[in-house]
C-alpha cells in the first residue's frame, strides 16, 4: 500500500477495525485466493498487518517494539527525543549472545525494522506527516504519556501506553473519556493483566476460596537498587556548594566552608612532603587538630551528592532534544540525573515507585475485589530529597493506606502500599513471598493468598484453602499471546484488548492517589470523592490531582 494514499489507508483502517464487516467481505468473495497459496505458510497479507509508530524507544519502548516486530507487525515510524541513546540501546541488543559470534536472528529483524522506519524527533510532526500510521505505542517518561496518547487518539490511531497510563489523575480521566469518544482500541502496558497468574487469582477470589477479603498489602523493592530517590536537586550554578563536604575537615577554619575541595588527607600529604624535603615538621598535636574528620550528617552527604552532580556535564549531549523531552513539564535545566532512566524519581517527570510497579502489583487485588475508588488515602515516607524550600527527588521509601467502601456483599477493604524495600509487619503465621520485585497478600476470613509481581507464583494458605483453590474452574478467557500482540490483534478486530483504558484509567487513578496523599503531607489523610474527582477535606490538595503545563502543552 502506498504510504501517501490516504483513501487506501482509510479504507484499510475501516476494514481492520470492524471484524464483522471483514468476515462479511470474505464470505461474499469466494474467489479470493487463500493467503497461504499467495505467500506460503505463515504469510500475512497486508490487510492483516498493522502499521505501527513507536514513540519513546530507548528503554521499554524497544522491548514493546521488538515483540511487535517478531509477531510480524509493520513498524512504519519511530519517534524519540534522543536517537543516540536509542542507537546505543539497539547496539546492546545486537551484541552476540554468550558463546555466539553473531547477533541473534531476532535482534537482526529488530535492527532491520528500525532502519526501515521513518525517524522523527517530534511526535506532533510524525502524526501530521506520516499518513499510513494506524496505531501508536507510547513508552516515553510518564509526564509525556497523556499528551502523546491524546494527540494520537484524536487523529484516529489505536494506542498502547506504558504504565502508569498517565502522570496525573486528571489525565487518566481525560484518556478514559477520549477512548470512549474516539472508539479506538486502547491498552496499558501492565502485561500481568494478560498473564495466567492474575486471571487465576481473580477466579479463586471470586469463588470465595479464602472468604471475604478485608485486608490487602502490596509492596515493591523499587526504587532501591534501581534509581536514586531522597536526594537533593542538582545545583543550578555548578560548583556553588558550600558547607561540609565528604572527606573535608569540619572545623570553622576548614576551606570546605568556602566550597573548596581541600580534605584532611591534603593536610597529611603536605606534612609528609615537608618531612621528605627536610623541612621542619608540625607537632603531632597540631597535625591532628588540622585533620578533624568530617561530621557524617545528612548535610555532608547532600553536599557530596550535589558536588558530584556539579561535576557532571550539564549541557545536553549531541542528539538530545531537551525541549521535546521536557514537553509539558517545567523548564528544568538538563542534567544526566534526569535522563536517561532516572527521571522516574523526580516529580517533574515521574510518579515514583508506585507508578513504576503499582500497575503490576495493585492490579491483582483491584481487579479481583472490584475495589473502585478509595474513600480515603493516607501516606507517610522517609524525607524528600533537598530542602523544604527546594524539594528534590521523591522519598526513598513510602507507604500509603487506602480505604475502600463495601461493594454489595463484599466488606470494606484496607489496602496498604509499601516501597523502597519495606515489607508489611504481619503475623509470623503469614508467609510472604520475598523474591526481587515485590509482591502482595490478600487476607480473607478463611485463608490468604500471596503473589509476586505480575500475579505470578501465587500461593493459597492454609492447605485446605489451597485444595479448594485447585478445584476452582477456569472461567476467564486466557491470553495466549504477548500483551502487545493482544492489543495489535484487537486493533485488527481479531481479539479483545486485555487492559483497555476503561479499566486501566481507574487502576492508574488509584495508584496516583497515593502520590497525591504523599504530596499532601505526611500522615495527612485525604478524603476522596471519586465521582466528583475531588479531595473534599483539604481543598489545596486538589492541585496534586493535576499539574501546571508549559505553554502549548496543555492536553485538555
Amino acid at each position: 500500500m502506498d504510504a501517501d494514499d490516504d483513501n487506501s489507508r482509510i479504507s484499510r483502517r475501516t476494514f481492520v477495525r470492524d471484524s464483522g464487516l471483514a468476515a462479511a467481505a470474505f464470505a461474499m468473495a469466494p474467489t479470493i485466493v487463500p493467503r497461504h497459496v499467495l505467500g506460503g505458510v505463515g504469510y500475512r497479507p497486508p490487510s492483516r498487518t498493522l502499521n505501527i509508530a513507536c514513540v519513546g524507544i530507548g528503554g521499554m519502548g524497544m522491548v514493546n517494539m521488538n515483540v511487535l516486530v517478531q509477531s510480524g507487525e509493520n513498524i512504519v515510524a519511530v519517534c524519540d527525543a534522543d536517537f543516540p541513546y536509542v542507537e546505543r540501546t539497539l547496539a546492546g541488543r545486537l551484541r552476540p549472545p554468550q558463546g555466539q559470534t553473531s547477533s541473534s536472528p531476532e535482534s537482526i529483524r529488530l535492527k532491520e525494522a528500525y532502519e526501515k522506519a521513518a525517524k522523527y524527533e517530534d511526535f506532533r510532526v510524525m502524526l501530521e506527516r506520516q499518513k499510513d500510521i494506524e496505531a501508536v505505542v507510547i513508552a516515553t517518561p510518564d509526564h509525556l504519556h497523556a499528551v502523546i496518547a491524546l494527540a494520537a487518539m484524536r487523529a484516529g490511531k489505536h494506542v498502547y501506553v506504558q504504565k502508569p497510563l498517565t502522570y496525573s489523575v486528571y489525565e487518566a480521566r481525560l484518556l478514559a473519556r477520549a477512548a470512549r469518544e474516539t472508539k479506538v482500541v486502547t491498552q496499558m502496558g501492565n502485561q500481568g493483566h494478560s498473564m495466567e497468574g492474575t486471571r487465576r487469582i481473580n477466579e479463586i477470589i471470586a469463588a470465595g476460596v479464602i472468604g471475604p477479603v478485608r485486608e490487602v498489602h502490596v509492596w515493591t523493592d523499587r526504587p532501591q537498587r534501581f534509581w536514586a530517590q531522597g536526594i537533593p536537586r542538582p545545583p543550578r550554578v555548578p560548583r556553588s556548594i558550600t558547607g561540609p563536604v565528604l572527606g573535608s575537615p569540619a572545623s570553622p577554619a576548614s576551606p570546605a566552608t568556602t566550597g573548596t575541595t581541600a580534605t584532611a588527607g591534603t593536610a597529611a600529604a603536605t606534612a609528609a612532603t615537608a618531612t621528605l624535603a627536610g623541612a621542619p615538621t608540625m607537632p603531632a598535636g597540631a597535625a591532628a587538630a588540622s585533620a578533624v574528620p568530617p561530621r557524617w550528617g545528612m548535610r555532608t552527604v547532600d553536599n557530596a551528592i550535589q558536588r558530584a552532580m556539579a561535576d557532571n556535564p550539564q549541557t545536553p549531549p549531541p542528539g538530545l532534544r531537551w525541549d521535546l523531552f521536557l514537553g509539558p513539564a517545567p523548564d528544568v535545566p538538563y542534567h544526566p540525573v534526569y535522563h536517561p532512566f532516572s527521571w522516574r524519581g523526580w516529580p517533574e517527570f515521574g510518579v515514583s515507585a508506585i507508578g513504576d510497579m503499582g500497575a503490576h502489583l495493585i492490579d491483582q487485588p483491584y481487579w479481583a475485589l472490584g475495589l473502585g475508588y478509595p474513600t480515603s488515602v493516607i501516606a507517610s515516607s522517609t524525607p524528600w530529597g533537598g530542602t523544604r524550600d527546594n524539594p528534590g527527588a521523591y522519598p526513598l521509601a513510602m507507604t500509603a493506606r487506602y480505604e475502600f467502601a463495601a461493594r454489595g456483599a463484599q466488606p470494606p477493604v484496607s489496602m496498604v502500599w509499601y516501597d523502597g524495600g519495606m515489607l508489611p509487619a504481619l503475623s509470623q503465621d503469614i508467609v510472604l513471598p520475598r523474591q526481587d520485585g515485590g509482591g502482595g497478600v490478600m487476607i480473607g476470613d478463611r485463608g490468604y493468598l500471596t503473589y509476586e509481581t505480575y500475579g505470578e507464583n501465587f500461593k493459597v494458605y492454609p492447605e485446605e484453602a489451597a485444595a479448594r483453590a485447585a478445584a476452582v474452574p477456569k472461567t476467564l478467557p486466557r491470553i495466549e499471546v504477548p500483551h502487545e500482540v493482544n492489543w495489535a490483534q484487537a486493533c485488527k478486530g481479531e481479539a479483545v484488548a486485555s487492559s483497555p483504558f476503561e479499566y486501566a484509567s481507574a487502576l492508574t487513578e488509584v495508584m496516583l492517589l497515593g502520590v497525591a496523599a504523599l504530596r499532601a503531607g505526611p500522615s495527612q489523610k485525604i478524603l476522596y470523592d471519586g465521582v466528583g474527582m475531588a479531595i473534599t477535606n483539604i481543598p489545596a490538595a486538589n492541585a496534586y490531582l493535576t499539574r501546571e503545563y508549559r505553554g502549548g502543552w496543555y492536553p485538555g
